[in-house]
């Protein structure tokens, strides 16, 4: 039996759609009515990291599990960790990301990433550390944008990131959760090239067959938007994390997408192609005068 974890976020969702048909899947949701994609053998639970009980039964029977958190500076990878090895779980899967290797990141979240880390490596169990840089998908923010006004308005918008696919970041998961070999490895996986906000939004324009715009923002407008949807260390860390990837940081490329695959990283273009419907104009935005 397999445990999936963040079924409902941008990596799960994808694990729990390429997971073998034949494999015995549970799946762990805090409402399991918004998990989708999932094999119709699955079997979806309720729970709660904050609730013992529930990840205690969530863990029963389970050999192999996927563990996502993402309340920054919690404990939820403590009790994950507590609720599998009290179930005998034998081995653990985790998202982590690529800045932990980086010794000039020393942010909020890359210092919360590097604890959970250091947790799996001492909790006595099987474990596998899955490293990505940015998602590709983090562009869906700018759907709304692109569909009413035609622009992009972003923080540094030369910087380059090596961002990858969701999708490959599922497929070496799901080669992790089912396959030997993969125990006390870390996999760090970026996309085939570095990629700046202006490449992307000239790509997305491309392919939308219609003229995009990028508008840079400075850091004051920066952090006053992301103060609206996050806490104060968490804006520091992620404006931290936009200087970081200025100098440079996100732009070294990893062939292990194509070393664990058999073939290479999926570009951004192939990415974007295959989810045009996200960005695309509404049909009383699409005429011209």
């Amino acid at each position: 039996m397999i445990l999936v974890t963040g079924a409902t976020g941008a990596i799960g969702r994808e694990v729990v759609r390429r997971l073998p048909a034949d494999q015995a899947v549970r799946i762990l949701a805090r409402d399991p009515s918004l998990v989708t994609g999932a094999p119709a053998t699955a079997e979806i639970v309720a729970g709660d990291y904050r609730d013992p009980q529930s990840l205690g039964r969530a863990m029963d029977g389970v050999i192999r599990a996927f563990l996502v958190t993402s309340r920054i500076g919690g404990d939820d990878d403590a009790r994950l960790v507590r609720s599998a090895r009290a179930a005998g779980v034998r081995h653990l899967v985790k998202l982590s990301a690529a800045a932990v290797r980086d010794s000039g990141a020393d942010d909020l979240i890359t210092r919360w990433q590097r604890g959970n880390e250091d947790l799996l490596r001492d909790c006595g169990l099987e474990w596998t550390l899955v490293r990505p840089r940015s998602f590709m998908s983090n562009t869906l923010s700018w759907a709304a944008s692109l569909r009413g006004k035609q622009v992009v308005r972003a923080l540094y918008g030369a910087s380059p990131n090596a961002c990858v696919d969701p999708r490959d970041v599922a497929e070496v998961v799901v080669r992790a959760l089912t396959e030997d070999g993969h125990a006390g490895r870390v996999h760090t996986l970026t996309g085939p090239e570095p990629i700046s906000a202006v490449e992307q939004t000239d790509q997305l324009g491309r392919l939308l067959g219609r003229p995009l715009r990028f508008e840079e923002i400075g850091p004051g407008e920066a952090r006053a938007q992301l103060a609206q949807r996050q806490p104060p260390d968490v804006v520091e860390a992620l404006l931290a994390s936009a200087e970081r990837q200025r100098a440079g940081a996100k732009a070294r490329v990893e062939s292990t997408v194509l070393e664990l695959t058999g073939r290479p990283a999926r570009p951004f273009r192939t990415w974007a192609g295959d989810h045009l419907e996200a960005f695309a104009a509404a049909p009383e935005q699409q005429g011209g005068r």
